[in-house]
C-alpha cells in the first residue's frame, strides 16, 4: 500500500500532463499539494504530526525547489536571449544558410544540431544547458517548436550518463569501491549497442518535421555510428570524462567530411548557388554566441587550475533540520551563457534595441516557467524528504534475481523525481549495490544500469521539459512533447533491463 501511495504522485503527473493535456505548471501544483498531503498523512513529513512541523516541512520544500527552480531558470534566461538576439540581428538566417552549403537539404543540419551539438553541450557543461541552446536553434532552421524539443531532448540522452565532463560517474565513483574507469566501461555499452534507437527517434522526428526528397537513413546510421564508436572507446580506454565531449567532436567531424564530399559530387549535376562558399567572417560572427560558449566551456572544464578557482565561490544556504541548497555561481552554465550572450552582442554589433528588446522578450516568459519549475521540483523534493522515493526503490529490490530488468528503470525514475542523472546516481547507487549483494549477482554491471537509466530519464523528467519548452515559446503544452518522448524512453529503458539481466548472467 505504501508502495503505491509513493507512486502516485507520478503516475498523477504524468497522467494530468499526457491523458488529460494539463499545462506543467497547472499539473504540477496540484500534484505537489496532493504530494505534500500524502507524504504528510502516510510517511510522517515533517516530524511529529503538529501544525508547526508541517508548515515547516512545507515551507522547506518549497524553498529547495524555490532556490533549484531559479538556477535552472538562469539557464533557460540566457538562453532565451540568445535565441532572440539571434532572431533580431538576422544571425539565424545566416546559419541556416550556412547549414546549407554543407548541404542542400535541410534536415542534414538539423542532424547535426538535433545530435552532434546538443551531445557536445551534454558532454561538455550538462545541467539543461544542450536543450535549451539546440531547440531554439533547430526552431530557426524550420522546425516546429514541438519537434525541435523533442529530437533536441533524444538527441542528447546518449551523453547524459558521462555529461559534464563526467560528472555523474564521478559521483558515483565516490560511493562504492569502483574506479571511475571501471563504471564507465559498465555504463557505455548499454548505449552503444541501444544508442543506434535514439538515433533513429530524432531521424524520424526530423523526418516528420521537415519533409523532403531523399532519404535520412543512411545519415542516420552515419550519425550514430560516428558518435557511438568513439563514445565507446573512449569510455573503455581513458575513462569517465570525456566519452561524450571527445564522442561528439569525432562525430561531428566524420560526419560533416562526408556531408561535404556528398555535397561536392552532387554540385556538378544539380548546379546552383547554394555551393558558393559565403563570407566565412560574417558566418562566423553570426555563430559569435555559440563559437564564444564553446570556448568558454572547454576553458572552464578542461583546464584545471582555471576550473578549480571557479569552483571554490559557493552560495550555499541551510534550515538546519534538513533543507539546504547551494550553487556555483561562477562555475554554473548560466554564466556561461550569460556571457556568451554579451559578446554575441558586441561581435554581431547588435544595437542596444535589439539587446534590450532580446532581454525583455526572454525575462517575460520565465514567470509561468517559474510556476512550473517550483511546482515540481517541490514534488520531487518532498518525495525524497518524506522517504516516498526509497519506498519505490526498496519495493522494487523486492523483486529478487530478476531485480536487473527493472535495474535501469531504477535510474530513470531518479532522474525522472530529481531532474539531474547525478542526482539519481546519488540517490540509488548504493542501493544497486546492496541488492546485488542480497540477489547474488555481480554489481558492476548493474551501477553501469543505474547510470544508463539515470540519463534516459532526462527525456521524460518534467521540469526538464518545463525548461526546454520555455525555450521556443511553447509553456503550457509540456504534455504535448513528453507524449512523443515517453514511448522511446520507455522501450530504451526496457531494453536496457534485457541488457542488464544478459550482463549479471
Amino acid at each position: 500500500m505504501l508502495a503505491f501511495l509513493a507512486a502516485a504522485p507520478v503516475l498523477l503527473v504524468l497522467a494530468l500532463m499526457t491523458i488529460a493535456s494539463w499545462s506543467a505548471a497547472r499539473a504540477g501544483v496540484v500534484t505537489a499539494g496532493i504530494t505534500l498531503v500524502v507524504a504528510t498523512a502516510a510517511f510522517g513529513f515533517g516530524g511529529p504530526r503538529d501544525q508547526f512541523s508541517i508548515v515547516h516541512g512545507t515551507v522547506g520544500v518549497v524553498a529547495e525547489a524555490s532556490f533549484i527552480a531559479a538556477t535552472v531558470a538562469g539557464i533557460i534566461g540566457p538562453a532565451l536571449g540568445i535565441h532572440y538576439l539571434q532572431q533580431r540581428t538576422g544571425a539565424a538566417k545566416q546559419l541556416q544558410a550556412g547549414l546549407a552549403r554543407l548541404h542542400p537539404d535541410p534536415r542534414m543540419g538539423a542532424i547535426l544540431v538535433a545530435w552532434f551539438f546538443a551531445l557536445f553541450l551534454e558532454g561538455a557543461a550538462g545541467f539543461g544547458t544542450p536543450v535549451a541552446l539546440a531547440a531554439p536553434f533547430l526552431v530557426a532552421a524550420g522546425m516546429p517548436p514541438v519537434s525541435a524539443v523533442a529530437a533536441a531532448l533524444l538527441g542528447h540522452a546518449a551523453g547524459v550518463s558521462f555529461g559534464a565532463i563526467g560528472t555523474p560517474v564521478l559521483v558515483q565513483s565516490a560511493l562504492v569501491d569502483f574506479s571511475g574507469a571501471e563504471l564507465a566501461r559498465a555504463t557505455a555499452p548499454y548505449h552503444v549497442i541501444l544508442g543506434g534507437i535514439l538515433t533513429a527517434a530524432v531521424i524520424v522526428t526530423i523526418g516528420r518535421a521537415m519533409p523532403g526528397d531523399g532519404r535520412l537513413w543512411p545519415w542516420g546510421l552515419l550519425a550514430a555510428v560516428s558518435f557511438l564508436v568513439p563514445y565507446g572507446l573512449i569510455a573503455a580506454f581513458i575513462g569517465p570524462e570525456l566519452p561524450t565531449l571527445g564522442g561528439a567532436l569525432v562525430g561531428v567531424v566524420v560526419f560533416a567530411f562526408v556531408l561535404v564530399r556528398r555535397r561536392r559530387r552532387e554540385t556538378p549535376a544539380g548546379g546552383g548557388g547554394s555551393a558558393e562558399p559565403g563570407d566565412p567572417v560574417e558566418l562566423m560572427r553570426a555563430a559569435a554566441p555559440y563559437l564564444v560558449l564553446v570556448l568558454l566551456v572547454l576553458g572552464t572544464r578542461l583546464i584545471p587550475p582555471v576550473r578549480d578557482a571557479l569552483e571554490t565561490v559557493t552560495i550555499e544556504w541551510e534550515t538546519g533540520t534538513g533543507f539546504s541548497g547551494s550553487v556555483q555561481p561562477l562555475f554554473h552554465p548560466a554564466m556561461l551563457l550569460t556571457l556568451a550572450f554579451g559578446a554575441g552582442a558586441v561581435l554581431q554589433r547588435a544595437s542596444g534595441r535589439d539587446v534590450r528588446e532580446a532581454v525583455v522578450t526572454a525575462t517575460r516568459q520565465l514567470g509561468p516557467v517559474m510556476v512550473a519549475l517550483i511546482a515540481m521540483v517541490t514534488i520531487a523534493r518532498t518525495m525524497s524528504h518524506s522517504g516516498m522515493t526509497d519506498e519505490l526503490a526498496f519495493a522494487a529490490a523486492g523483486l529478487g534475481i530478476a531485480w536487473p530488468l527493472l535495474s535501469p528503470t531504477v535510474g530513470a525514475f531518479g532522474t525522472f523525481v530529481t531532474g539531474s542523472a547525478t542526482a539519481s546516481n546519488v540517490l540509488f547507487t548504493e542501493l544497486q549495490t546492496t541488492t546485488a549483494h542480497a540477489v547474488g549477482v555481480p554489481a558492476l554491471p548493474l551501477l553501469g544500469a543505474q547510470g544508463f537509466g539515470a540519463a534516459v530519464g532526462n527525456i521524460v523528467c518534467p521540469h526538464n521539459i518545463v525548461a526546454a519548452v520555455a525555450t521556443v515559446g511553447l509553456t503550457g503544452r509540456e504534455g504535448k512533447v513528453l507524449r512523443s518522448t515517453f514511448p522511446v524512453a520507455l522501450i530504451y529503458v526496457a531494453l536496457g533491463g534485457v541488457l542488464a539481466f544478459a550482463f549479471t548472467r
